[in-house]
């Protein structure tokens, strides 16, 4: 089984948003602001300047990521998700090598992304890849979201 990363085609929206809504009824409920993203991908992401990629394994969608353009030089990783039939084959863990090089290569200067503290592998990635804990904003994008995390390129 070969995986390949590749960036967002029209028709893999539909991939996007159900493997995220999968994702997210699993552990949350699907929020306001997911909806707004995750139906509009183009509008909402892609079209403000940001990015979503997907991991193919063969000729099926495997996992996905969105870079949310915040502001010049600083996006949200987000939207990140891997269909349970691909978990535990370390596909998450490409799609966040991926997105660290892709973003040093367009020389951003920082990423940050949300989770929530009971997603505890997750947060073990994101720190093993040197994601470090700051502070929360008042009002953050996302009700789940009990800790926000960057990475300084």
């Amino acid at each position: 089984m070969k995986t390949t990363i590749i960036p967002f085609e029209s028709k893999y929206a539909k991939n996007f948003a159900n493997l995220n809504i999968e994702w997210l009824e699993k552990h949350f409920v699907v929020e306001p602001h997911d909806i707004k993203l995750l139906e509009q991908c183009e509008k909402t992401i892609i079209n403000e300047g940001g990015y979503i990629f997907f991991a193919k394994v063969d000729t099926e969608i495997a996992g996905t990521f969105a870079l949310i353009k915040i502001e010049n030089g600083i996006y949200e990783l987000g939207k990140m998700a891997v269909s349970p039939k691909f978990q535990g084959q370390k596909i998450g863990q490409q799609l966040m090598l991926f997105c660290i090089e892709f973003s040093k290569d367009q020389n951003w200067k920082k990423l940050i992304l949300y989770s929530n503290r009971i997603l505890e592998n997750a947060i073990y990635i994101y720190q093993k890849y040197g994601f470090k804990e700051i502070q929360m904003e008042e009002n953050p994008p996302y009700q789940r979201g009990n800790i926000k995390m960057s990475l300084v390129l």
